[in-house]
């Protein structure tokens, strides 16, 4: 592994560090860790809102918790599939993909991440997953110009969609919407791919797969809701990550929901239970029946035990598939759900999204973070050279002096915001009543 161009990265570590025995993906993960954009994730929306409650889930604590759930599965697959120990080396290498695959989501959520791409519409657009891969392979100033300067496999990892944008991209049919209030997400839906802005370091990840890999991975298909083009593979690494952030989203958002009261036990019995009650598998059978009364129980520690029971049921049933149509191992072997499971985390997604995302006051949430985006955005855009901060003013300037993508920056700039300094900055140049230059100089 020594000579692996999984290890590489795109600029030769210069720093000598004092009796450094770290592994290469011990440095990924601690680079990540300690990011400033990483640190943002605790003021960043999850599903509930920012500030509500302090017991809610930011993108941090979710963060944090699929990290735990993905060493988790690395753990159960090494148990069940020895042979792909050579493959499963590095809890590290997990933990750090878990870490960072939603440090480049925006404030507000989907709600900031829908006002963006349709301030960038013509620009390239804006999706979270491809401003993951940008922070961590330009902005963030660990290094010069490499951003902090990963390697390889940890940047493979973390492309959950392997393809730049253009070539997925379907051209709206509607005009755009003639007052910011107007604006539906479903009209509107990002691109899931790399930004085209960043196609070389996209091409030195895929550099050392074969014509024939490459070409199958970043092969897409028509999107069911007829809307982008999908790609249809991830790495090995990436399954894994995935894997455990649908589930912490399916149970961890679950229990958040139910505290809260967002979510009944009636609505539980009337959309999951029957649901589940179809799967053919004993132990779901046994198990689910009556697990409605431990996860509504007023007792903190039965919901929390009904909790751990669907995470470790959905940990559990994983397993390693092959997909021959590729040579490169790290995309022949793929993590997947035993089919039952894998329905079973279906109902649990379709749950949450149905009784807790889409949720009126919820949605309300959303909208007021879109609508504060897309005036932020239009305000910074009107006169960079005025508004926007002097680091940034010379990032925008270098953009427009060599043709470079200079809306970009700002959308750069919004995207690494938290929900409440979006909040006070957009108070600061819209409110009559906004915070002193003091009070807005600490935040």
């Amino acid at each position: 592994m020594e000579t692996s161009p999984w290890l590489e990265r795109r600029e030769r570590d210069q720093s000598q560090r004092r009796n450094d025995h770290r592994s290469p993906f011990q440095r990924d993960r601690a680079r990540i860790m300690h990011s400033a954009a990483f640190r943002r994730l605790q003021a960043k929306t999850q599903v509930l809102g920012v500030g509500m409650n302090d017991f809610y889930r930011t993108r941090l604590t979710h963060s944090l918790e699929v990290s735990q759930i993905g060493t988790g599965i690395a753990a159960q697959l090494k148990q069940r599939f020895p042979e792909m120990l050579t493959w499963l080396d590095s809890m590290s290498l997990i933990e750090a993909l878990c870490l960072a695959h939603d440090i480049g989501h925006p404030p507000y959520g989907h709600g900031g991440e829908t006002a963006l791409n349709y301030m960038m519409r013509d620009h390239g657009g804006f999706e979270g997953n491809g401003q993951t891969f940008r922070i961590l392979t330009k902005l963030e100033p660990y290094t010069e110009h490499y951003g902090m300067n990963l390697t390889r496999r940890t940047l493979l990892g973390v492309m959950k969609y392997p393809a730049l944008a253009e070539s997925l991209r379907q051209k709206y049919a509607q005009p755009a919407v003639s007052n910011y209030r107007q604006l539906k997400p479903s009209q509107w839906p990002p691109v899931k791919a790399i930004f085209n802005d960043d196609a070389a370091v996209f091409n030195w990840v895929l550099a050392p797969l074969t014509a024939h890999d490459r070409a199958e991975f970043i092969r897409s298909s028509q999107a069911s809701t007829g809307g982008h083009q999908r790609t249809l593979y991830k790495s090995f690494d990436s399954t894994i990550m995935e894997l455990a952030d649908d589930i912490a989203y399916a149970v961890h958002d679950l229990e958040d929901a139910i505290v809260m009261g967002i979510v009944s036990r009636e609505q539980w019995l009337e959309f999951v239970a029957p649901r589940l009650s179809c799967l053919q598998d004993p132990w779901i059978k046994e198990q689910l029946d009556n697990i409605d009364g431990r996860l509504f129980s007023s007792k903190h520690y039965r919901r929390k035990d009904a909790i751990g029971t669907l995470v470790n049921a959905l940990v559990t049933a994983i397993c390693v598939r092959e997909n021959n149509l590729f040579t490169e191992s790290l995309l022949r072997y793929q993590a997947v759900l035993e089919a039952p499971y894998d329905q079973m985390l279906e109902i649990l997604k379709q749950f949450v999204l149905m009784f807790v995302v889409r949720k009126p006051e919820i949605q309300m949430l959303e909208y007021k973070g879109q609508q504060i985006v897309m005036e932020l955005f239009e305000a910074l855009a009107s006169d960079p050279l005025r508004l926007l901060p002097f680091n940034t003013q010379e990032r925008w300037q270098t953009a427009q002096q060599h043709g470079g993508n200079s809306l970009r920056v700002i959308a750069d700039y919004i995207a690494g915001m938290t929900d409440e300094f979006a909040a006070r900055l957009h108070q600061q140049l819209f409110s009559p009543r906004a915070a002193s230059l003091m009070e807005f100089s600490h935040i």
